[in-house]
């Protein structure tokens, strides 16, 4: 089940490898995302000192939330992924040129997972072409929608 998605990613970026991470939460973030209070796109995944962090995904606190916890929103999150994959990506990104970036929250086994993706950046005409085919897409249903039909009884 999708907890928030990050449709701005798909349109900046062609999407290469897809891998599911774990994320380090603390209490008040997990209550805070199943009441829906997440927010993704404008998340990056950072790669520090061999562990990988969820940079700039905002999870806004709950007003119901401890009086003795100091809730931060945009607070970096350590991502979980077994050492071998995250070799494979530290290579990948360093000699070329992909950029690591989260794609999706989702529920798996009752534990919140972040969907990341090895992406690279598109130029503009590709961002123009994509455009141009949802455009199409979306004309397309309007005319299959409104079609005449025949009278062949």
């Amino acid at each position: 089940m999708s907890i928030a998605e990050n449709r701005r990613a798909r349109f900046e970026y062609h999407i290469e490898e897809q891998y599911e991470a774990g994320i380090v939460l603390e209490g008040w973030e997990v209550k805070a995302i199943r009441a829906g209070q997440v927010q993704l796109p404008d998340g990056y995944v950072m790669i520090k000192d061999g562990e990988l962090f969820l940079i700039g995904c905002r999870i806004n606190p709950l007003r119901t939330a401890s009086t003795h916890v100091n809730p931060l929103a945009d607070r970096t999150r350590k991502l979980l992924m077994s050492r071998a994959e995250i070799s494979r990506l530290i290579g990948k990104v360093e000699q070329r040129g992909f950029t690591l970036v989260p794609l999706d929250l989702h529920y798996k086994g009752g534990r919140v997972k972040a969907q990341i993706a090895l992406a690279k950046g598109k130029a503009q005409h590709d961002k123009r072409e994509t455009e141009k085919q949802r455009d199409w897409e979306r004309e397309r249903g309007r005319l299959m929608r409104h079609k005449v039909p025949s009278n062949k009884d």
